[in-house]
């Protein structure tokens, strides 16, 4: 057994500003070089990845994605700043999730048996 976390950055009123899809939008942009191309990879439609794009325009300060029309030299590029943040936000993710399962240890599975599971696939109980 193991504990699940999902994090995510809210502002004051509790609107997402930034979190897992934002981040992998990003990333896949800066990858591909395109939105088309990186809401394809996401498995998300263009919509969506474009929605992404605006709620962090309308929350974030600063300018965190570029994009240049036009046929032959058409493409988005990340700002400094928006590799910056998905940096953070991952390290950020990183250290929240090796916290909670350190915690989730220390509370639930050292010599407890606190939680018994059912549906393993092995005979014997889960010592939780």
């Amino acid at each position: 057994m193991k504990s699940k976390i999902k994090v995510w950055i809210e502002d004051s009123e509790e609107n997402l500003v930034f979190g897992g899809g934002k981040t992998q939008i990003l990333e896949l942009i800066d990858e591909t070089g395109s939105i088309s191309e990186a809401s394809k990879r996401a498995g998300m439609n263009y919509k969506k990845a474009w929605s992404h794009i605006k709620i962090l325009q309308e929350y974030i300060d600063d300018e965190l994605v570029i994009v240049n029309k036009g046929r032959n030299s058409g493409g988005t590029t990340l700002t400094p700043k928006a590799k910056e943040l998905v940096e953070k936000f991952k390290t950020f993710r990183y250290e929240v999730k090796e916290f909670s399962e350190n915690r989730f240890n220390e509370i639930f599975i050292k010599n407890e048996k606190m939680i018994q599971c059912s549906k393993e696939h092995t005979k014997e109980s889960i010592d939780v």
